[in-house]
């Protein structure tokens, strides 16, 4: 059930509006920044709302009309409108749900295979494959930011940034463990494997966001791009790997086109990390943002995927499922998404 009160929404609107009208709005580019990307989000609600409100006094009248004339057409268009502003309520309602202080984000994603050599190194490419195709349904755009081949097959790990309105509100959901159960291509006797793979979803941290690094704190290492790139990877030494000393966290990129678009990109993979940690300093809990940090491996996973014997999607969180489990590879998420984000609406 939606809950959503247009008058307040309208009437808070009005404040963030006459905010930007004080000659000293500008002087303080931080608060400034904030009230417009509130004002945004408040306009898109409710125009959002209104065209679901219009469309619906719309489907009132038609129903009218064919109930004095009885008119198939008219009929067959009320049931094509009905299934249309169904749609757009849920697309609406879980808009109302993406009111974290990062859901708008761009998201920053990074796979690392669990234990198990090639059979997890593939799974976890896997996953990137999905992630894509998901995006990619989405309109989302996805950019490769670090890729590191596995021995054989597969990855041993990948970071990519899927950027779109609400991206890392979307995919805040599949932080954690993925459980994978198929008959595995890489072993001749074709007996059932189990695999693992870990799932780290950061939001990109945009410039509004203040957080002091000491430039005396970062160690950068200059190296040679590879991995899957092919051709788009750049072969000079202009891959960049970011070290912050005090907390020992390591980012890379490696798929810009120089050096220095590589550094900016991993300063702000940088960021997000070192306000993930800050994050969960503040709150003395296990992460908010990122996660909690589990093992990957029995017990720890968040969603299974079972191709043999027979065929599942099962969120463990939300008991959400789905039989087709090639659909779900083909980037058919949406279901996933949804659910994490009611239960999650509710838990909170």
């Amino acid at each position: 059930m939606i809950h959503f009160e247009i008058s307040k929404i309208e009437e808070e609107l009005k404040q963030l509006e006459q905010e930007t009208m004080k000659p000293e709005f500008w002087n303080d580019n931080k608060n400034s920044s904030e009230i417009l990307n509130k004002i945004k989000i408040s306009r898109n609600k409710t125009t959002s709302y209104k065209k679901i409100h219009d469309e619906l006094e719309n489907l009132i009248e038609l129903t009218e009309l064919v109930n004095i004339e009885n008119d198939v057409q008219v009929a067959n268009d009320i049931i094509k409108n009905t299934q249309k502003i169904e749609k757009e309520l849920e697309i609406f309602e879980l808009d109302t749900f993406l009111s974290g202080k990062y859901d708008r984000n761009n998201a920053l994603v990074t796979l690392h295979p669990g234990a198990g050599g090639t059979e997890s190194q593939d799974w976890a490419e896997m996953l990137y494959r999905m992630y894509v195709k998901w995006a990619n349904k989405r309109n989302f755009s996805v950019t490769e930011l670090d890729y590191l081949d596995g021995d054989e097959a597969g990855l041993k790990s990948v970071t990519f940034e899927i950027t779109g309105e609400n991206a890392y509100g979307y995919m805040k959901g599949e932080k954690g463990v993925h459980r994978l159960v198929r008959i595995s291509p890489f072993d001749a006797g074709g007996r059932r494997h189990t695999s693992f793979a870990s799932v780290e979803v950061m939001p990109e941290i945009t410039d509004d966001i203040e957080l002091d690094i000491n430039p005396e704190d970062i160690k950068m290492d200059v190296y040679r791009a590879s991995g899957a790139g092919g051709q788009h990877i750049n072969k000079t030494s202009s891959a960049v790997r970011l070290t912050h000393v005090p907390t020992n966290i390591v980012v890379s990129c490696q798929t810009q086109r120089s050096q220095f678009q590589n550094k900016d990109m991993a300063m702000k993979m940088l960021k997000s990390k070192l306000l993930d940690l800050k994050e969960k300093e503040q709150k003395e809990t296990i992460a908010e943002l990122k996660g909690e940090q589990r093992d990957i491996a029995w017990g720890s996973q968040i969603r299974s995927y079972i191709f043999c014997p027979y065929t599942l999607v099962k969120d463990h969180r939300t008991n959400f499922e789905v039989g087709n489990v090639q659909s779900v590879m083909d980037g058919e998420l949406d279901g996933f998404v949804e659910a994490f984000l009611k239960f999650n609406n509710q838990k909170g």
